[in-house]
């Protein structure tokens, strides 16, 4: 979603822009996410070296990442630079747009579905950018930890909706989930029994796959978490299960009782 009118970009930022108009002299652009405010490209910032043609590096319509190299707020004008813009600067500026788009989308479908009208949406989005950082992030890690949204204090029947579209669409890094074991063995060695049980988990959890972990902590007995990073949902849930295969006998075995919760 674009920022309030009211913004402006900040010297050496890296903007997403919309070449609008083409000069002898340089190019116009309008900065997508600052209220479309209109930034200038003089010539000589176009392109390295000499440009004989303008029209051979812009085209009306063109979006391209651009550095902002002045700002003049009394004046209303920006000035930009295309060729200060290194392509892996500008590869990172370009994607970071398309993320955020696709998010704003998926958004709206989240307004959709549960039916906010425009203004809770536009809400909403603010309150998540506050949270997370920017929108895609919020799905992101949505995508990534299914309780990020809990977490944070946000609550309703509209998170479940998000959630889903953030597994659905998103492809993260990797995903995190958790389960808990609740551990009572009731003898002398009842502390060891449950050493062993949680690394017995841990080893068999992380072994069943490359890039997958598993980690115990304590949460105040008889409660322990299970933590759990994998590449994938799939991968993630097969670490769960193999972790509450090899804890769960070694309890039971030693007379103990374990009741294993996935959330």
């Amino acid at each position: 979603m674009s920022a309030d009118n009211d913004e402006w970009p900040e010297e050496g930022e890296i903007v997403v822009c919309v070449i609008s108009e083409v000069k002898k002299n340089g190019a116009y652009a309008t900065l997508d996410n600052y209220g479309d405010k209109v930034g200038f490209i003089f010539v000589g910032e176009i392109a390295a070296g000499w440009v004989k043609n303008i029209r051979g590096f812009v085209r009306k319509g063109q979006r391209m990442a651009a550095k902002v190299i002045k700002v003049k707020k009394d004046r209303k004008t920006v000035e930009l630079s295309l060729k200060s813009v290194s392509e892996e600067r500008r590869r990172d500026a370009m994607q970071k747009w398309k993320n955020e788009n696709r998010a704003t989308q998926l958004l709206g479908i989240v307004g959709d579905r549960v039916k906010w009208s425009e203004s809770e949406t536009s809400e909403m989005s603010k309150e998540l950018v506050e949270s997370f950082g920017d929108l895609y992030t919020s799905f992101e890690e949505c995508a990534i930890d299914e309780a990020a949204l809990k977490d944070l204090g946000f609550k309703g029947d509209w998170c479940k909706v998000f959630i889903e579209l953030a597994v659905e669409n998103i492809i993260p890094p990797f995903v995190n989930i958790r389960g808990f074991f609740e551990i009572q063995v009731v003898s002398e060695d009842g502390i060891e029994v449950i050493r062993e049980a949680l690394s017995a988990a841990e080893e068999a959890g992380t072994d069943i796959e490359e890039e997958t972990t598993v980690t115990c902590h304590y949460d105040g007995a008889p409660r322990y978490r299970i933590e759990i990073k994998a590449p994938d949902y799939k991968s993630a849930e097969n670490a769960w299960k193999a972790a509450e295969s090899s804890a769960i006998p070694l309890v039971k075995s030693a007379g103990g009782t374990v009741v294993a919760e996935r959330v």
